[in-house]
């Protein structure tokens, strides 16, 4: 074997091996419809004479993100579509009940003072000014909210509290009041906290919502969808099971056509899986459904790829090339049509990712993903093995190669 040939084949080892890892040793995310979860889709309600910009979307989905980061879900999507609506995946999300009325609240924390006849003034103080908010417990070791504002905000507290002496002054969230505790001196360090008979867990939500930020536009929720986990557990199943038998199909088609070749794809088919899931979970994408979809058809494009090479390859032969000759000539005549058909494939998934939402990009990811692996598979890798399969062990005859009736020299 030269030395240029081992060095290829040390490479591919590397990268078999890297993807290996990042394939069993890094846990895939799993999409809402292979997990379960919660789907929600909530549609920005700008008040009147408001103009709804980009700019209050983005901050539309900044709090949401925050809000969902606090819920401790892992692998959660919020994401923008159309011109005025939000898509929130919580995958393996168990309370839904309160994960959706903690997304559609506007969490608006006002300081007002309380009038004698008990209506509230104007608002003197809100949330922005919070710079953390926590749970804590009175003597009594019932829950309650504890705040720090920040350091604008301590300013302005402390100037509330020194010039309203006496006075009562009410904490509100979404214009509910919390708690309305007299004011008997200045509060100077911009500490507080908020009481109203919370338990534990609503005490938590709260100050998860309270850190987040209220929202900056009201936002309504248009749907909800659950998806179980039993679900998302048959899908899995029923999706191994067509990929192994598809993989079962498509080995003895290879074999019984191609030979030599044949055997060589489906290791090269091997790796290709092993490379998708690995870049996969390298750049942390999560898998749904479509995602499958999506490497199930570059599966069909890496296999499809290696036909058209082998096809060329015995074209040689049959022209009475050796079999160096005939592979060298079969992956360079193979590599444009491929390439071509390749580049179209990646194109369309480009404006899919751009335009599409949720499953669709899902879907184009993973179709890139496999498309670029596909190419490097069949292309690179298994014209390596094929190489390597005739250089040791010395197979040089086209019969191999399912060409009969000729010979030819390596």
């Amino acid at each position: 074997m030269g030395s240029k040939l081992l060095m290829r084949l040390s490479l591919v080892i590397v990268v078999v091996i890297g993807a290996i890892w990042l394939s069993f040793f890094k846990p895939t995310k799993l999409g809402l419809d292979l997990k379960g979860g919660v789907y929600v889709v909530l549609e920005a309600v700008p008040d009147e004479g408001v103009t709804l910009d980009d700019a209050a979307m983005n901050r539309l989905i900044e709090v949401l993100d925050r809000r969902i980061n606090g819920l401790g879900v892992a692998e959660s999507v919020v994401q923008k579509a159309g011109s005025n609506r939000v898509i929130i995946e919580l995958p393996g999300i168990n309370n839904t009940e309160d994960a959706i009325k903690m997304i559609g609240k506007t969490a608006l924390l006002e300081f007002k003072l309380e009038n004698p006849d008990g209506t509230l003034g104007e608002t003197l103080l809100t949330g922005g000014a919070l710079k953390k908010a926590d749970v804590s417990y009175d003597n009594l070791g019932r829950p309650q909210i504890q705040f720090e504002m920040n350091q604008e905000g301590a300013v302005k507290f402390a100037e509330i509290t020194r010039n309203n002496i006496g006075k009562k002054l009410a904490i509100t969230l979404d214009g509910k009041v919390q708690t309305a505790p007299m004011i008997n001196s200045e509060i100077p360090s911009g500490n507080g906290v908020i009481t109203g008979n919370y338990t534990v867990e609503e005490a938590k939500a709260t100050a998860t919502l309270l850190n987040a930020g209220a929202l900056p536009v009201k936002a309504e929720i248009v749907e909800t969808r659950t998806v179980g986990a039993s679900l998302g557990d048959e899908s899995i199943a029923q999706s191994k099971q067509a990929a192994i038998f598809a993989m079962i199909l498509i080995g003895v088609f290879m074999i019984v056509f191609y030979k030599l070749p044949g055997i060589v794809a489906n290791i090269a088919l091997i790796i290709f899986g092993l490379i998708t899931f690995g870049c996969l979970n390298f750049i942390d994408a999560t898998l749904t459904l479509p995602g499958i979809a999506g490497l199930i058809l570059s599966a069909g494009m890496a296999v499809d790829a290696n036909v058209i090479i082998f096809e060329r390859i015995k074209e040689e032969l049959r022209l009475g090339n050796t079999i160096r000759n005939a592979i060298d000539a079969g992956f360079s005549k193979g590599f444009v049509a491929i390439f071509d058909s390749n580049l179209t494939t990646l194109i369309i998934t480009v404006i899919l990712f751009t335009f599409g939402t949720g499953p669709v990009k899902g879907f184009a990811v993973t179709l890139t993903i496999g498309t670029l692996a596909s190419m490097f598979t069949a292309i690179t890798i298994t014209k390596i093995l094929l190489l390597t399969f005739i250089t040791v062990f010395n197979l040089n005859r086209p019969e191999l190669f399912g060409v009969r009736g000729k010979t030819a020299c390596k």
